[in-house]
């Protein structure tokens, strides 16, 4: 084929009628073709996309650049900053001799440039706290969240109902749990004669359940304030989309937590969010890095569930993209769904490797121009496999692309750039204020206390008139054995007898006495 060929093809297949940002320049036999832009029409960046390659191959380079230019475009961006090398993205980057080569090569001028950001945290990490209510995940996904069976999943959608009807707001964890302890145990009649009985085993399981998600973190996630997912949305005084970075260095070892969160901020979107149809530009596109830790050890409902909502959202006018090494990491029914794909170099030291070197060409449509499985292992640091759907939705002639520089900085932040971004936040503020209204455990508590009050103050009572029978029993005992000794045979003659023989003495005394005084008185005269 010629290059004057290859030259109209691409030309031809990325040209847009709308607006389109500008990602490099093809590439053809390893030499960079001047003004043959490979561009992405924003019209079509709700379709989602991949970018896939090996470590140190540019995937976060590739994902800065996408993200500075749709914030250029007024498209606010979400970026999930795993490894806490993306805040450079607010800061101007410097011009050298290697970024003017490269762009002299493009046929694009160079001219630094930031955007404007905002920290997010889900854990201890500086910025305005993400939080959720456990009730705003509704017990389906929460239930999918817990990974619970079918009869577990019942009883949890029962506790809601419960709570709902006692006016019991779940905002966190340890309102579940205390509901789950009240309804087994000071509650349990009162639940059992409404709602039924509960196994307490399937409790149980519950219970452990959600220790588990505890001893991940989520006890920071769930609770007030609630983020508002239109915060998203922003443009700053000068028009450009604000770049919001969620920090999540310190969650790598916790998937759970991870895909939690994941989970509950696309279903957010996707309930709150009007329907939007095809839109000349998102709303708000998503950047998800190291995306394998939403899959890793999801289970089969919360598969599910991400697979439902990543189809559904595109109507919201939300575009998601995944930041990866292999393709394979993603699971295919969401990898079917990716219209923009664009593939970094991969390694192949191991015949694994080449096996799934193999399976990656062939998610790319077919070109007369490269041998794609061989140019995968070939391609230098900023170069990528690039198609994208068009218009029509059709995807693009596959290019291999010489990558333009970020505009911003290509490091991280200082501390102290840090610091001042976050004075200056108006969401730090809002979000950063601890509230722990009255909730299900406040009241449950209350309702405890009360119960083992008055079931004190009922024992103390039993006691009372236990211990004045008592009483009244001894008493009458008493009576009752005095009055037998009384009124026995034995007893009364044994009186008689007592009585006899002391009147006789008696008696004995004074007649000698009397005798004595009668010889004293005839001896006088």
């Amino acid at each position: 084929m010629s290059k004057e060929k290859f030259l109209q093809d691409i030309k031809k297949g990325y040209t847009f009628k709308g607006e389109s940002i500008v990602l490099g320049a093809a590439m053809l036999d390893g030499e960079t073709q001047t003004n043959a832009l490979v561009k992405l029409p924003l019209r079509m960046l709700n379709r989602h996309g991949l970018i896939a390659g090996a470590t140190g191959s540019g995937k976060t380079k590739t994902l800065q650049i996408i993200a500075e230019q749709l914030s250029a475009n007024s498209v606010p961006v979400l970026l999930m900053d795993v490894k806490g090398d993306l805040s450079g993205i607010g800061a101007e980057s410097i011009t050298n001799p290697k970024i003017e080569e490269r762009h002299t090569a493009i046929g694009l001028p160079f001219t630094p440039d930031n955007s404007p950001i905002e920290f997010l945290s889900l854990s201890d990490e500086p910025g305005a706290r993400l939080r959720a209510t456990v009730t705003e995940f509704g017990p389906v996904l929460f239930s999918k969240i817990l990974t619970l069976n079918e009869t577990q999943s019942s009883i949890v959608s029962v506790i809601f109902k419960y709570c709902d009807d006692e006016n019991l707001p779940l905002l966190d964890l340890k309102d579940v749990k205390k509901t789950l302890n009240y309804v087994m145990d000071e509650g349990k009649e009162e639940f059992q004669e409404l709602y039924g009985r509960m196994s307490s085993a399937s409790i149980g399981a519950i219970m452990r359940k959600i220790i588990q998600l505890e001893q991940q973190g989520a006890e920071q996630f769930f609770g007030e304030r609630s983020f508002d997912v239109d915060d998203l949305c922003r443009l700053d005084e000068n028009g450009k989309g604000m770049v919001s970075i969620i920090r999540l260095t310190d969650i790598q070892d916790r998937p759970k937590l991870f895909s939690t969160f994941m989970l509950q901020i696309l279903a957010e979107i996707y309930a709150s969010f009007p329907e939007e149809g095809d839109i000349e530009q998102p709303k708000l596109a998503i950047f998800i890095d190291e995306a394998h830790l939403v899959f890793d050890k999801a289970s089969d409902a919360l598969m599910d569930q991400i697979e439902s909502i990543i189809k559904l959202i595109r109507s919201k006018g939300v575009g998601i993209f995944f930041i990866t090494q292999n393709p394979a990491d993603v699971p295919d029914a969401v990898l079917g769904q990716l219209g923009l794909k664009i593939q970094h170099a991969l390694r192949a030291f191991t015949a694994k490797d080449r096996k799934a070197i193999k399976l990656a060409a062939q998610n790319y449509p077919l070109t007369d121009y490269y041998d794609v499985e061989q140019l995968l292992t070939e391609l230098g640091i900023g170069e990528a496999l690039v198609t994208v759907l068009n218009e029509k939705g059709i995807p693009t002639p596959l290019a291999h692309t010489m990558l333009r520089a970020p505009q911003s900085r290509m490091d991280i932040l200082s501390k102290g750039e840090i610091s001042d971004i976050l004075g200056k936040s108006k969401l730090t503020k809002k979000y950063n204020e601890e509230i722990d209204r009255e909730s299900a455990y406040e009241i449950l508590t209350k309702k405890i206390e009360e119960f083992q009050s008055e079931e004190h103050q009922e024992t103390l009572k039993k006691q009372k008139q236990k211990a004045s029978k008592s009483r009244t029993r001894s008493r009458k005992k008493e009576k009752s054995t005095f009055e037998k000794i009384v009124n026995n045979t034995t007893t009364r003659q044994i009186g008689r007898t007592v009585a006899r023989e002391l009147t006789r003495g008696l008696l004995g005394v004074l007649g000698i006495n009397t005798t004595r005084s009668r010889r004293k008185k005839s001896s006088w005269f």
